[in-house]
């Protein structure tokens, strides 16, 4: 199964007026269909690449008006081609971007609603609708999620309580199972938390830990400012613990993000995501267990949002587009992404399609953790900063930062930026 790749999500710096002459390129002979261009991230993924591919020849043979026609990209390469592209008036019809920054996008002019009916988007988990000001710019096939990876017969040995979807470790819980299986000598560390990685990865996996403690990385109420949400006492309560997690070697500041301790035994737990299942189940068989999020105060917590469609504003054809992208919704498109990608399908219709994801399906329990305890990354045009602030001011805290200190010069870092754009439109 393919781990997604966290690659840092770009800063958009045009402003509307930027792109406001854009004309589209889209148009193709009107003695014959017309045509609209189409473009991916999906150029290193063939088996994602082949599902989107399947999708287009499907509905270009399904009617005579319109031809998509596509142009893949890689993954880290994208974001500068979306950018440049709306930059030089030459954005396709259709696109994808990562769900996080869609709201930036939409502030910046190059995505038009979605105008999907509510009949639809309703289907789809959450996370999977991209929104900006209550607004839909975007829409997923798939989404991932986290959870604890462990062994049953290291738990029951160890008399820890194996928690289930309703009862959740709490932080106490938590806390003394980590210490209890670091103390048995038999482990290098307890949990494998995968913070040798950066980019995306810190934001998407972490902030969740902060937010189950009551704070975030931004006032959600106003979208205006981080204050007292990333500086507040439960900010500092999560940053404190975090950061005792290693000063207590019970993880491992530099461990890589692909369970290598867990798999190799050198951890008792991970914390890792759907896309890590196989090589578990491979190693581990039936004594794997896939834990729900702890409950560190406020309910447990998990990142959501993965790559989704959306159509530009530039886009002449946005009829046609509209047609694909609902095309495209299909549920055995759906699962078929699922199933060759091995992420988690974004409705309950594609889910029951698919061996992993139905109902009794052996990765089931992510489809619930995702439904239940998702948090989207703030829908505020601001994220591709927040992120970036975020990830830093958490490895300094890793590393042995103060605390509070940290977390003011992130909010200072934060609120500047939004204040020197006008609030972003809130």
């Amino acid at each position: 199964m393919r781990r997604p790749l966290f690659t840092r999500i770009l800063a958009v710096a045009a402003s509307a007026t930027l792109i406001a002459g854009c004309g589209s390129t889209d148009r193709g002979d009107q003695t014959g269909p017309k045509t609209i261009k189409l473009w991916t991230h999906a150029a290193g993924n063939p088996e994602e690449l082949a599902t989107v591919l399947q999708i287009v020849n499907d509905f270009n043979a399904s009617q005579q008006e319109y031809r998509v026609v596509h142009e893949a990209f890689p993954q880290g390469a994208y974001n500068d081609a979306v950018t440049g592209a709306a930059a030089a008036g030459r954005l396709p019809c259709v696109l994808d971007a990562d769900g996080p920054v869609v709201p930036n996008w939409a502030w910046a002019k190059y995505l038009a609603p979605l105008g999907l009916p509510r009949s639809t988007t309703d289907k789809f988990l959450p996370s999977t609708v991209g929104k900006y000001k209550d607004t839909i710019y975007a829409i997923g096939h798939f989404d991932a999620a986290v959870g604890i990876y462990g062994r049953k017969s290291v738990l029951r040995k160890h008399g820890i309580r194996i928690p289930t979807i309703d009862t959740p470790w709490t932080l106490q819980e938590f806390d003394a199972a980590l210490v209890k299986l670091k103390n048995e000598g038999r482990f290098d560390y307890a949990i494998d938390l995968g913070t040798g990685g950066g980019g995306e990865w810190w934001p998407y996996a972490f902030s969740p830990l902060l937010q189950s403690f009551g704070g975030d990385l931004i006032d959600r109420s106003s979208m205006t400012t981080a204050e007292g949400a990333l500086n507040g006492p439960a900010a500092v309560k999560w940053g404190e613990w975090w950061q005792s997690l290693f000063q207590r070697r019970l993880a491992n500041p530099s461990e890589a993000t692909d369970r290598v301790a867990f798999l190799n035994g050198k951890a008792a737990l991970a914390w890792d995501g759907n896309w890590g299942a196989r090589d578990a189940i491979e190693k581990y068989g039936d004594d794997l267990v896939i834990l729900p999020p702890p409950d560190l105060g406020t309910g447990p917590k998990i990142g959501g949002a993965s790559w989704q469609w959306a159509i530009t504003s530039s886009c002449e054809e946005q009829e046609g587009a509209r047609r694909y992208l609902e095309f495209s919704l299909n549920p055995k498109y759906i699962a078929r992404f699922s199933d060759k990608v091995g992420l988690i399908p974004a409705t309950e219709e594609a889910a029951a399609l698919t061996k992993s994801y139905r109902q009794g399906g052996e990765l089931r329990v992510f489809v619930d953790f995702s439904r239940r305890f998702a948090v989207v990354r703030p829908p505020t045009p601001a994220y591709p900063v927040i992120s970036s602030v975020f990830e830093k001011a958490a490895q300094d805290i890793t590393n042995g930062a103060a605390v509070k200190t940290r977390l003011d010069a992130a909010v200072d870092e934060i609120d500047a930026n939004v204040a020197s754009n006008g609030n972003y439109g809130f």
